[in-house]
């Protein structure tokens, strides 16, 4: 069936007009232009946010949630900590800042490119003094619970005492008058976390050595991974800097922040683009005029890649709305992949010169058709994975090869009719080539020679492979440089540790169950930073005490202003008179319970507010969410943002055995799927080789179905087995990379099988082909980016392996 239908292409091709042909093809490559326009003028856009590229997880609906409040909170945030000699300096640098940075938003209509500008609050503790006083008698520190619960009232009225003759204390005839014991200050300062950094002039500011380093903090109005947004933000924050550092030349400046690793990221994206794109193209070049030493080759080479690449990005556009830039990284070895069917055709031509360009397309329509097949099946394979990024690589690819395809079928005939210069030297030179590779066979197929191969590619395939280790750690596909992340890790020692990325998500049936649970979590984190497995946490219960809780400390405050009132009064020397009125709040406030809605209201429990998930029906108008799709409604969670982790395994073994209190560690899970996939990459090669072979048996027959197959399955093995012996680890792009060996390998072995009298003619072809491809991918693996790295090394490695090996099928037909 196959054969038939390359007959009747082939029929069709030779009965149809070049002209017409030509027509077709510059109206889809017009067409094409068109559409691409349209789409960048709808939007489409550039994308360099490395995350695109990871897979999505399937997590249920409030971790989901959980994990879009982390990524909203903490994404676009930037910090910069000036660092001076002295407070003041340190101080009077950081509000200037705020100022340019400030002046530069309301500049440009309110709309600058970072916006929320902000060091410390220093109304924010007047504020919540201002909500926590009327539910003081509800509060108690875990010091003043263990004083009344054993009934040591002393320790307090010698606390209160103390701060009554303490020249610094916060006493006063107001607060004594309703609050004797001063228990609500210390219940105050309780609140506000543990941490080196302190406030001063509004300014949050720590110790850095014997210097002081003040901190600034500002958000993104857009996102840090969009490069228009990008050079917004740096240049408005690079403009701050500017005249911070005029007026305070010894300020030295920290920075951190996604932004900074966005644009390390985009820099050297594009920087790979240009030198590895270009050097590729010249690559190109350069095998075109030395193989033909004509213009006309070169200038369709040129055009069969620009086809390529028209409609690789048309249809990745269309597909994606965007484009990554590490989709164009590694669409730079397009090139090398593309030119293959005109270095096959231009061969062709060289080895019988009277044939037309119609005829030579018609002649080789079969094998480029089933070649361009399987490689853009092996694209698929890769477009299979989980990644949003590399499906966009699959889908570039196939569509640029596409291209090439359909620029070979319907421009070449009319467009490379023009006569070739003697081809003679390089036809000689792969002849050559075959002839020593025919001489080798021969001693190959003794039976000595066929024990010592196979005994030898044995060796190297057990020695590799059992060297062959696995790495599926997301953290080691793009690490940003040192440039960046010396400076991030200085400023975070300042912060105590700053935010990580995992954090604990705790859920309950209820609010007041999930803040219970909150306050049982709290002790088991203080404990992990007093064993160093922690830096530090921020929980909602250290701002909301569960109602339980609530009522056991205004029980405990019972004995306070039911029976010990006039002891503490006398003690103290405060006015008797005092009694009726401190024990009447006392009883008003047995009914009023400091509640989430309530807090929330405030600005400091705003910014918190992204750490509490209620049900969705609580945000939605008439409750209709009763059957929500979360299948989830009655579940409420609450995010523990944790930071400075030191030990991941020993916080994760804290809570194994609490069902109801996750750490989720995004870039574990993401890990692991990604080793997940990587076991199903190569399971499909298997699966991919086997089908292969079905189907080249309808064709070529098993036996030589076989051999065509077992050239790009040993180059896989002996792949691995040199990534086992040069200490690379195996990883997913690894295995996907090798997919492609198999889409790109099969196509040599084709040619070869296919040569029939033409050996020399495919010989150059291939040796053309292998050497644009290795040029391609060779210079993928000199990328900075892991990724495209690996990638990049298993390909070269992977081609190398095939052009070494398939030529001997055609050695063992003539043998």
């Amino acid at each position: 069936m196959a054969s038939n239908f390359a007959t009747r292409a082939n029929q069709a091709l030779m009965q149809s007009s070049p002209k017409w042909r030509l027509a077709i093809w510059l109206l889809l490559m017009l067409s094409a232009s068109l559409w691409s326009l349209q789409l960048w003028q709808n939007g489409a856009r550039i994308q360099s946010d490395i995350l695109a590229m990871l897979p999505h997880l399937q997590q249920d609906k409030l971790t989901e949630r959980a994990l879009n409040q982390v990524e909203a909170t903490l994404a676009d945030q930037v910090y910069i900590a000036l660092i001076a000699k002295d407070e003041t300096t340190a101080i009077a640098a950081a509000k200037l800042m705020m100022q340019q940075l400030a002046a530069d938003s309301l500049g440009a209509d309110n709309n600058g490119a970072l916006t929320d500008i902000r060091s410390a609050d220093m109304q924010l503790g007047e504020a919540l003094g201002q909500y926590y006083f009327p539910y003081r008698f509800k509060l108690l520190t875990a010091p003043q619970a263990k004083a009344l619960t054993t009934q040591n009232m002393g320790s307090l009225i010698e606390a209160a005492t103390a701060q009554l003759y303490n020249a610094f204390g916060y006493a006063n005839s107001n607060l004594l008058a309703q609050d004797p014991l001063l228990l609500f200050p210390a219940n105050l300062l309780a609140l506000v976390p543990s941490s080196t950094v302190r406030a001063s002039q509004g300014i949050l500011l720590a110790n850095q050595g014997d210097k002081v380093a003040a901190v600034v903090i500002a958000k993104g109005r857009e996102s840090a991974f969009n490069p228009n947004a990008q050079l917004a933000q740096i240049t408005q924050l690079n403009q701050a800097l500017d005249s911070v550092k005029q007026r305070y030349p010894d300020v030295t400046v920290l920075k951190a922040g996604a932004l900074f690793h966005a644009l390390a990221a985009t820099q050297t994206a594009k920087s790979e683009i240009s030198i590895l794109g270009l050097a590729s193209l010249l690559g190109v070049i350069a095998l075109v005029w030395l193989a033909f030493r004509s213009v006309m080759p070169l200038l369709l080479a040129i055009v069969t890649i620009s086809s390529g690449l028209l409609l690789a990005v048309t249809f990745t556009l269309s597909v994606f709305g965007e484009l990554h830039l590490l989709t164009l990284v590694f669409g730079t070895s397009l090139f090398g992949i593309a030119i293959d069917y005109s270095f096959h055709f231009y061969c062709e031509r060289l080895s019988d010169t009277e044939r037309s360009a119609q005829a030579t397309v018609a002649y080789i329509f079969p094998t480029v058709t089933l070649a361009f097949v399987t490689s853009a099946l092996a694209y698929v394979g890769i477009g299979l994975a989980p990644f949003p990024g590399m499906q966009q690589v699959a889908t570039f690819c196939a569509a640029g090869l596409l291209g090439a395809y359909l620029t070979l079928i319907f421009a070449y005939p009319l467009l490379a009719g023009s006569r070739l210069p003697t081809g003679s030297r390089p036809l000689a030179i792969a002849g050559k080539y075959l002839a020593s590779l025919t001489a080798l066979s021969k001693r190959l197929t003794t039976p000595l020679g066929v024990g010592c191969f196979v005994l030898a590619i044995l060796v190297c395939c057990v020695a590799g492979l059992t060297q062959l280790n696995v790495d599926d750690d997301i953290r080691h596909l793009q690490q940003s440089p040192t440039s960046v992340t010396e400076p991030e890790n200085q400023l975070r020692t300042l912060l105590s540790g700053g935010t990580d990325n995992q954090f604990l998500l705790v859920r309950a049936p209820s609010e007041e169950a999930l803040l219970q649970q909150l306050e049982r979590v709290s002790p088991m984190l203080d404990d992990a930073i007093a064993k160093q497995e922690l830096g530090n946490y921020v929980s909602l219960s250290r701002y909301l005490p569960s109602h339980q809780k609530q009522d056991i400390d205004y029980q405990l405050q019972a004995q306070l202003y039911q029976t010990q009132l006039d002891t503490v009064l006398a003690s103290l020397g405060l006015d008797e008179s005092l009694k009726p009125t401190l024990q009447a709040a006392y009883l008003a406030a047995k009914n009023q319970y400091i509640t989430p809605a309530g807090f929330f209201k405030l600005e400091a429990g705003k910014q918190l507010a992204p750490l509490w998930l209620a049900p969705h029906e609580a945000s939605i108008p008439n409750g209709d969410s009763a059957t929500s799709d979360s299948g989830m409604t009655n579940n409420y969670g609450a995010i523990v943002l944790l930071g400075g982790i030191s030990n991941i395994d020993a916080l994760k073994a804290r809570f194994t055995s609490t069902t109801n209190v996750q750490l989720i560690d995004k870039v574990a899970d993401i890990s692991a799927v990604m080793g997940h996939y990587r076991l199903l990459t190569l399971k499909l090669l298997a699966l991919a080789l086997l089908i292969a072979l079905l189907l080249f048996s309808l064709n070529l027959g098993f036996k030589k179905a076989t051999v065509v197959v077992a050239v790009p399955a040993l180059a896989a093995l002996l792949t691995l087995a040199t990534l086992g012996l040069t200490g690379s680890p195996l990883s997913l792009f690894h295995a996907l990379a090798l997919i492609l060996v198999f889409g790109i390998g099969v196509d040599y072995s084709l040619f070869f099988a296919s040569a029939k009298n033409h050996g020399n003619a495919v010989m150059m072809a291939v040796f053309m082909s292998a050497c644009s491809t290795l040029l391609a991918f060779g210079l993928l693996a000199f990328s900075q980016t892991q990724a495209i790295h690996y990638f990049g090394l298993t390909l070269s490695l992977g081609i190398g392996f095939t052009f070494l090996l398939s030529p001997l099928i055609l050695t063992t037909q003539k043998s």
